[in-house]
């Protein structure tokens, strides 16, 4: 159905502060589930209304980032306050949203980070960032207080959102939309789509831009969404002030552990111009000195592929290269027993298969840079990024991209075993 009719509100999307149609003009209509009777009029964002209020999430993201916590928290307290004056709070999920918004307007004083010791000669350090732009989906059931559960965390850990409310239940969100404009939210960081799950929420869950989505529905559904959450095409970085011969090291111990057939190998070698030629030398010295044979001798350094499946896919990745006339400077012959030699190529055009297909074997591509800028853009320049490293004296120089749920290893993959248990005592 095209255009809402006049005898009922419609209830439009909210992107970058400013409540609009959707790009394509549709609308669903909102039925009553006790009379069947026309209610309203709801716009249905498709996917170009979702690249919209993802960009401006992600155009909003650095500016609100970087404000305190108590900034972020005043937008809470206008919410709270515009909130308790509204009929809507007589519902029972509405004080829920209230003392929710009112609970985060603090609680982004909480975030910390940890600091040990337990590594010999070395200080640990973890400090916890926002994610960027995040996404949420809520059910129908209790819209208002999933609405406050998921929009206030995101942000007062300094993230921006989208948020997609459920074809049965959008008044409430329209509402709540209002809400956020009223409270002065900055534009861009609170953005609000309605549609159904096969084309808005399909449109949220595939977006490469969106760095963490918080889902509240069916099981099936959520599969869906993790399914994405795969691969690795692991970049690394070699700055002007790293120590060459550990990065030399470190990254070729990466792509031979276990033949290359990992998805943390740095697959992806990316070096500044003005230390490339002598880290190019460590790294192929130490890469081509490898030892392939029996993996039972302790004196081999990497053994055969798992099985002549994945020797033969290797295979056709190095056909590959030489069908598109890449330069390879190591390696790229084959071996009896399911070996493939070290290999590595180089002057690689960024859109090549090699470039940005997991190859799961000892290949890698060497390049170099000039600029961060540049490099950094290269280095995201793909679906996948579970690992990257990245070697320099300076640690601003770190990031996150979309493979992967969690973080493994140390107290953390704790977290991810472990459920939360909330317990009430009474005391009088």
């Amino acid at each position: 159905m095209n255009g809402p009719s006049k005898e009922t509100p419609e209830y439009q999307l909210l992107i970058d502060g400013r409540f609009q149609l959707s790009s394509h003009g549709k609308i669903f209509e909102l039925n009553s589930p006790y009379t069947d009777e026309k209610v309203a009029d709801v716009y249905e964002a498709n996917e170009t209304d979702v690249d919209e209020a993802v960009a401006a999430a992600k155009a909003a993201f650095p500016a609100w980032r970087d404000l305190s916590p108590a900034d972020r928290g005043e937008e809470f307290a206008r919410l709270e306050a515009l909130s308790t004056g509204k009929p809507v709070s007589r519902n029972f999920d509405s004080s829920i949203a209230i003392e929710t918004f009112n609970y985060f307007a603090e609680a982004g004083w909480t975030v910390q980070g940890s600091s040990s010791r337990n590594t010999p000669g070395y200080l640990n350090i973890t400090v916890k960032e926002p994610y960027g732009v995040v996404a949420a989906i809520i059910p129908w059931n209790l819209p208002l207080a999933f609405f406050a559960m998921k929009i206030a965390p995101a942000v007062a850990a300094g993230n921006t959102i989208v948020l997609k409310s459920r074809e049965k239940s959008p008044l409430t969100i329209g509402l709540g939309a209002k809400l956020i404009v009223e409270a002065g939210f900055p534009p861009g960081v609170v953005n609000i789509l309605h549609g159904y799950g096969p084309t808005t929420g399909n449109a949220i869950a595939s977006h490469m831009d969106i760095r963490c989505i918080s889902f509240t529905g069916s099981s099936l559904t959520g599969r869906k969404i993790q399914a994405a959450a795969a691969k690795g095409k692991t970049p690394a970085i070699i700055f002007d002030d790293a120590d060459l011969e550990s990065a030399a090291a470190q990254t070729q111990f990466s792509v031979q552990l276990f033949s290359g057939q990992t998805c943390i190998a740095n697959s992806r070698i990316y070096v500044h111009e003005t230390v490339a030629e002598r880290f190019l030398g460590l790294f192929k010295e130490r890469y081509g000195a490898a030892v392939l044979g029996d993996p039972l001798n302790t004196s081999t350094d990497q053994g055969p592929h798992a099985d002549r499946v994945q020797y033969e896919r290797v295979r056709a990745y190095l056909a590959i290269g030489e069908k598109e006339g890449l330069k390879r400077t190591l390696g790229g012959d084959a071996k009896d027993g399911n070996f493939i030699r070290p290999t590595v190529f180089a002057k690689v055009p960024e859109d090549s298969q090699i470039m940005k297909e997991e190859v799961f074997g000892p290949v890698v591509v060497i390049k170099t840079f000039s600029k961060e800028e540049e490099v950094i853009k290269k280095a995201n320049n793909g679906e996948s990024g579970l690992y990257a490293s990245v070697f320099t004296k300076n640690i601003d120089r770190a990031g996150f991209k979309g493979s992967g749920i969690g973080r493994e290893g140390y107290l953390h993959s704790l977290d991810s075993y472990l459920e939360t248990k909330a317990i009430l005592i009474k005391t009088r």
